[in-house]
C-alpha cells in the first residue's frame, strides 16, 4: 500500500514503516469481529441551555481506530519485541496542534486476560479532517525502566486526558497502573511525542497523604481563545475535577503538582456523586478537558448505571452513557445543574461487544477544531470512534 507523505504542524508522519491505515484495521476487524459502522443519528438532545450537545456521529467512519496486530516495538521491561496494540485500542484522548487533531489512545497488548489484566500503552495518530488516521508504529507514553517504574509496570500508562496551555505546552492527565494501586500522573510535551513524566499528581500534596490513594480520571479546566480550547486558571490557580466514584475537585499552580481539595477534617470532598434511578447512578468519572462558558464550567463525564431496582431501566444494567454537568464559575465546588438523561448512549454493534457487551462510549477526548466539536471515545473498550457537533456558543 502508498502512504501519500502528509506534514502535520510539528511532527512528519512520513515513514511507510510508521504509518498503518486505520482502514485497512477496521476492514481487518470487521471481518473478525463482523461489526459495522454506524448511519449518522443524531445524539440524545438535552433540553439544557448551558450543554454542549449536537453530536452526531458521522457516516461511514466509525470506529476510527481498531487494534492492529502487525505494530511492534521493542520494550526494555518484557526484554522483546512487542505487539503493543494488537488487542484493544481505547479510552482517547485529544488535542490539536497546527491544522490537524492528534489522538492519544490507549493500547494494550495480549499480555494477560481481561480488564486490566494486560499492559497498556498510549499511542499516538494525526489526522486532518478528524476521521482518517494516520498513527506512529510505537508508542509514545509507556512503562520502561524509569523513575516510574514502579507505579506503572506491570500494568501500564491508561486512559490519558490532554489539555494544552497557551504557550503551547501540552498536560497529561493519565492513570498509572501497576496493578496494585492506580495513580493519576503527570506528562508534559511540547509536541506530543516526546513526553516527560513527572510522576503522581498528588504526590507532594499534604505531606503524601493521597500519594497511595485510588485516583484517575482528570478533567484539567479549559477556556476557548481564538477558537481553541486552552488551560486556564481561576481564581489564580488551575482547576481539574478528577475521580470514578465520584467527582473532586484539586488545584495547582503549576500544573504538575495538584491538591485535592479537603474538608475540615482532611478527607476528600466529593462535588457530585451518583444518584439512585439514573444512568448515572453507580458511577460519575470524569471525562475529556471541562470548558468554561459564559454559564460557568461544563464537565462531560462518564456515567455507569447500576444493575437492579436502584438503576435507570432505559438503559442496560452496567452500561456507561454520557452526561454533562454545570459547575459555577465563581465558586467551581458549586454544582449547578446536570442533564438527567444521557447526551451519548450504545447504539452501534462496536459500542455493545468487545470487552464490555453490557455496552459503553467512554468520553475522554474533547477538541474544538475548524468552529466544530470533536468528542473522542471509547468503545467497550475496544475500539475508538467520534461524534461531531457545531460550535454553536
Amino acid at each position: 500500500m502508498k502512504f501519500r507523505n502528509i506534514l502535520y504542524t510539528g511532527l512528519v508522519f512520513s515513514s511507510v514503516a510508521a504509518l498503518y491505515s486505520c482502514k485497512q484495521a477496521v476492514q481487518e476487524n470487521t471481518v473478525a469481529q463482523n461489526t459495522l459502522a454506524v448511519a449518522p443519528e443524531t445524539t440524545v438532545q438535552a433540553a439544557k441551555s448551558w450543554a454542549i450537545t449536537g453530536f452526531k456521529r458521522p457516516d461511514g467512519v466509525n470506529p476510527v481506530l481498531a487494534p492492529l496486530q502487525n505494530t511492534t516495538f521493542y520494550s526494555d521491561l518484557n526484554k522483546k519485541d512487542i505487539a503493543w496494540e494488537s488487542n484493544d485500542v481505547f479510552n482517547p484522548a485529544a488535542a490539536v496542534l497546527g491544522d490537524s487533531i492528534y489522538v492519544l489512545y490507549r493500547a494494550e497488548d495480549k499480555s494477560g486476560t481481561g480488564i486490566g489484566e494486560r499492559t497498556s500503552r498510549i499511542g499516538l495518530a494525526a489526522t486532518a479532517d478528524g476521521f482518517s488516521m494516520k498513527r506512529r508504529s510505537r508508542p509514545v507514553v509507556f512503562p520502561g525502566n524509569d523513575s516510574q517504574k514502579e507505579f506503572e509496570w506491570p500494568g501500564g500508562c491508561e486512559d490519558p486526558r490532554v489539555a494544552v496551555t497557551e504557550d503551547g505546552t501540552y498536560v497529561m492527565m493519565y492513570t498509572q497502573w501497576n496493578k496494585k494501586v492506580p495513580r493519576l500522573g503527570v506528562a508534559t510535551s511540547k509536541n506530543l511525542v516526546n513526553w516527560t513524566k513527572h510522576g503522581p499528581a498528588f504526590s507532594k500534596a499534604y505531606n503524601g497523604k493521597f500519594k497511595d490513594v485510588f485516583s484517575k480520571s482528570a478533567s484539567v479546566v479549559t477556556k476557548i481563545v481564538n477558537g481553541k480550547m486552552v488551560i486556564t486558571k481561576i481564581n489564580g490557580k488551575y482547576l481539574m475535577y478528577w475521580g470514578e466514584k465520584g467527582v473532586n475537585l484539586a488545584t495547582s499552580t503549576d500544573l504538575i503538582n495538584w491538591e485535592p481539595q479537603t474538608d475540615k477534617n482532611g478527607e476528600l470532598v466529593e462535588l457530585m456523586t451518583p444518584r439512585k434511578g439514573y444512568f448515572d447512578s453507580q458511577l460519575t468519572e470524569c471525562g475529556p478537558p471541562a470548558v468554561l462558558t459564559k454559564d460557568g464550567i461544563v464537565l462531560m463525564y462518564n456515567g455507569k448505571n447500576l444493575a437492579g431496582a436502584d438503576g435507570d431501566k432505559n438503559y442496560t444494567e452496567n452500561s456507561y452513557c454520557a452526561g454533562q454537568a454545570l459547575f459555577s464559575k465563581d465558586d467551581p465546588t458549586k454544582l449547578l445543574d446536570r442533564l438527567d438523561q444521557p447526551f451519548l448512549v450504545p447504539e452501534a454493534s462496536f459500542e455493545k461487544s468487545g470487552q464490555y457487551p453490557a455496552g459503553t462510549v467512554f468520553i475522554e477526548g474533547l477538541v474544538l477544531f475548524k468552529n466544530k466539536w470533536y468528542l473522542y471515545y471509547g468503545c467497550a473498550d475496544s475500539r475508538v470512534a467520534v461524534v461531531v457537533a457545531d460550535n454553536k456558543k
